[in-house]
């Protein structure tokens, strides 16, 4: 690459060490190999994202477990979910009225039906 300068009176090339274009003073001579290696898209896999699942620690523990997951062997897993959701709603009825009749706030109220599921889980009802 030869250039002269006419500002300065210079009309003789100038010598230089640099040879080539930018491409090969920055990536030397294997830029083509370089741009073919790196692939043109990257992908990236999706994080695992872990369901949180509703599950009793004391599954299968408890006296009434065996008779709790012989019931629903026998109805099968629909109904017996359905036979559960009825009699847990009963159940917090049961302990709302008492809540009312003793005059107890919504806060003990809650807390009571929070202990009755706890009670149910280490008896096995919720197997």
């Amino acid at each position: 690459m030869a250039t002269s300068i006419s500002a300065t009176g210079l009309h003789k090339p100038l010598s230089s060490s640099f040879h080539g274009g930018w491409g090969t003073s920055v990536c030397g001579d294997n830029s083509i190999v370089l741009i073919k290696s790196v692939p043109d898209v990257v992908r990236v896999a999706k994080p695992v994202r872990f369901r949180p699942m509703m599950k009793n620690i004391n599954e299968g523990k408890g006296i009434f477990a065996p008779v709790v997951v012989l019931a629903r062997n026998i109805i099968g897993k629909k109904r017996f979910n359905q036979l559960r959701g009825k009699a847990i709603a009963l159940h917090s009825q049961i302990i709302t009225e008492f809540c009312k009749s003793i005059g107890a706030d919504a806060k003990q109220r809650q807390g009571l039906i929070r202990l009755a599921k706890k009670n149910g889980e280490k008896l096995g009802f919720l197997a």
